[in-house]
């Protein structure tokens, strides 16, 4: 039986949610209009194709560092708004925080169970 949060085999509920935050974080420029705006619209593409990537690569086989690149990607796609200036586009700025906050708890939650499932704790 397949677990939704298993690390390792079965159905990884938090790399399908990280798939699927890449989708709309890159397809957000133009859903919420803000591909006109260089940095915002580039950010948004970036960070989702980096994000997606990795969780691809974690469907198709698992490796730990591939939840901690998400993490960082999605860490980095939060601050995105404030440290590369687009903070007053609001759209990006909600796309960016909020699409990040789930990448960033979505990696943390899959790499708790990786280090706290009961084949691994001892």
């Amino acid at each position: 039986m397949a677990t939704a949060t298993s690390g390792r085999g079965g159905v990884n509920l938090q790399n399908w949610i990280n798939l699927v935050c890449a989708v709309l974080l890159f397809i957000s420029p133009w859903v919420l209009g803000f591909a006109g705006d260089i940095m915002a619209a580039r950010t948004a593409w970036v960070g989702g194709i980096v994000i997606f990537v990795m969780a691809l690569a974690a469907i198709a086989q698992f490796a730990e560092w591939e939840e901690w690149i998400a993490l960082i990607a999605g860490a980095l796609v939060v601050v995105s708004p404030w440290a590369l200036g687009f903070a007053g586009v609001h759209y990006a700025l909600a796309a960016c925080v909020v699409l990040g906050i789930i990448v960033v708890l979505s990696s943390i939650s899959e790499l708790w169970v990786i280090h706290n499932s009961p084949m691994t704790a001892r």
